[in-house]
């Protein structure tokens, strides 16, 4: 069974700074492209960050300089570093692996308030 569960969501102020980490199981991790995506309410989910399988990285312009991806293959685990954020990152945000098939986690807040 694949699972891919999100941690690491919250409340942030704006200008602070939160790590997600997305663990993924019932997959060969290391073939898989990996992303993280987003949907605010009253939004569609939009894409924010992807890490190919060879560590090539791809960001929204809106993120970029921000938030960095990576990913250890070694704990089948994507994540992303959000720093500087403002309340127009608050999202539900969403990890994705993409390879022989789509998979999708359940999701994480993250509210970006003061």
């Amino acid at each position: 069974q694949v699972q891919l569960v999100e941690s690491g969501g919250g409340l942030a102020q704006p200008g602070g700074s939160l790590t997600l980490s997305c663990a993924a199981s019932g997959i060969v991790f290391a073939i898989y492209h990996m992303g993280w995506y987003r949907q605010a309410p009253g939004k569609e989910r939009e894409l924010v960050a992807t890490i190919s399988r060879g560590g090539i990285t791809n960001y929204a312009d809106s993120v970029k300089g921000r938030f960095t991806i990576s990913r250890d293959n070694a704990k089948s685990t994507v994540y992303l570093q959000m720093n500087s954020l403002t309340p127009e990152d608050t999202a539900v945000y969403y990890c994705k692996a993409d390879a022989r098939a789509i998979y999708w986690g359940q999701g994480t807040q993250v509210t970006v308030s003061s």
